[in-house]
């Protein structure tokens, strides 16, 4: 059925359609409308699930995490620094194979304060084991949701979907909204195979030496990087029953002849689009490869899809700083052991600022006369910085 509905209000009608058993959160800009909706749904009596406000986005991570650990279906949401709070639970929550599904509604993290979106904040977590699925608009939003709780059950590991906070979140579209029977059929009632119980007590997460603690995270990478196949079959499944794919692991946009490919995730990718289409109409060779899957990453298939273009451009908005846009890092690792592309990065849009089709042309236009790799803040207030000299 096809509906109009805010961002932030997609996903909460999405989940909700997933029938969690546990939904726990602290409010925070700007994903608080999610848990709103999902509140209500509880107090409508539309989802029968337990709902705890939490004092605390730690609070919250804990209560879900005890719940999951329990057997139970879980989710929360937060941003920028409630998941910087929630960061020791994070790890937790992945160290003791826990299916959670979080939404982070992405936003700058602090400081100076700010409420908009960049993407740092899940950026920074990336290597807390969990699966991070990134979303360009608001029916993938909802598609993805769905499919987030059937990988995390199935791989006990948990999913963290990400969706630019404003531009998605508080963004009314059109979106197509599956019926709670639809969903029931694509995704079972979670069954887990072991679960605290006094029934049969064991415990989990406990302590573990030198003798043993290596094996552990060696495991969790070796099951993160099987995850990708698993990632890409819901995906196909998904489509088979609701025909439309929004999954798998990257996508490639117009590049059959192209001689730059520009490289994203989230909702940029609709604006750089919007340029590459008026480029190709003005004869220039350019494409896109747009990053779904940011962890597990999927160097093999990015290596494949780009085997052989000469200069790569990494539109992002994080920086790791003192180096460079993590996303390009990320891509180095896709050619090691082989002749690379130019590989540059430009970080843009930090703290919520416009990235205008305008600025993605000139980037193309730049590397056409520049190919040569580099690290570029894109958009910068000159005024701002006027008098700035390197440690003043």
């Amino acid at each position: 059925m096809s509906v109009l509905l805010e961002g932030s209000a997609a996903v909460a009608e999405a989940v909700g359609r997933c029938r969690p058993n546990v939904v726990c959160a602290y409010p925070i800009t700007p994903q608080t409308h999610i848990v709103e909706g999902l509140a209500s749904m509880v107090a409508r009596g539309e989802l029968s699930a337990g709902y705890v406000l939490a004092e605390s986005e730690f609070g919250a991570a804990s209560i879900i995490l005890g719940a999951s650990a329990t057997g139970a279906r879980t989710y929360t949401a937060t941003s920028s620094q409630g998941l910087l709070l929630m960061a020791e639970v994070i790890f937790n929550i992945a160290g003791m194979r826990l299916p959670v599904v979080m939404t982070c509604a992405n936003r700058a993290v602090s400081a100076p304060i700010n409420i908009w979106n960049d993407q740092q904040d899940a950026i920074a977590l990336r290597d807390a084991g969990w699966i991070q699925l990134w979303c360009e608009d608001n029916q993938e939003s909802v598609d993805t949701h769905i499919q987030a709780f059937k990988i995390a059950e199935a791989l006990m590991l948990p999913v963290m979907v990400c969706v630019d906070g404003y531009v998605l979140t508080h963004t009314w579209e059109p979106v197509e909204m599956p019926s709670f029977e639809e969903v029931a059929a694509f995704l079972p009632p979670y069954k887990p195979d072991y679960y605290l119980t006094p029934d049969d007590p064991f415990t989990m997460g406990a302590m573990v030496g030198p003798d043993a603690y290596m094996e552990t995270r060696f495991q969790l990478h070796q099951d993160m990087m099987e995850a990708r196949s698993e990632i890409a079959k819901v995906a196909s499944d998904y489509a088979q029953q609701f025909g439309r794919f929004h999954g798998d692991l990257v996508q490639g946009y117009r590049l059959e002849d192209a001689e730059i490919v520009l490289v994203s995730l989230g909702s940029v990718l609709g604006t750089m689009r919007e340029a590459v289409d008026r480029l190709r109409e003005a004869g220039h060779k350019v494409g896109i490869l747009k990053i779904r899957c940011f962890r597990p990453f999927p160097r093999e298939r990015i290596h494949d899809l780009l085997k052989g273009i000469p200069v790569v451009g990494v539109i992002e908005k994080d920086i790791s700083l003192g180096l460079e846009g993590t996303l390009c890092s990320e891509m180095r690792t896709a050619f090691c052991g082989e002749e690379s592309p130019e590989i540059s990065s430009f970080v843009m849009g930090l703290g919520g600022r416009d990235i205008r089709v305008e600025d993605i042309e000139h980037i193309v236009l730049d590397l056409e006369k520049n190919p040569e790799c580099r690290v570029e803040f894109v958009g910068l207030h000159e005024d701002l910085l006027k008098g700035y000299e390197h440690g003043e």
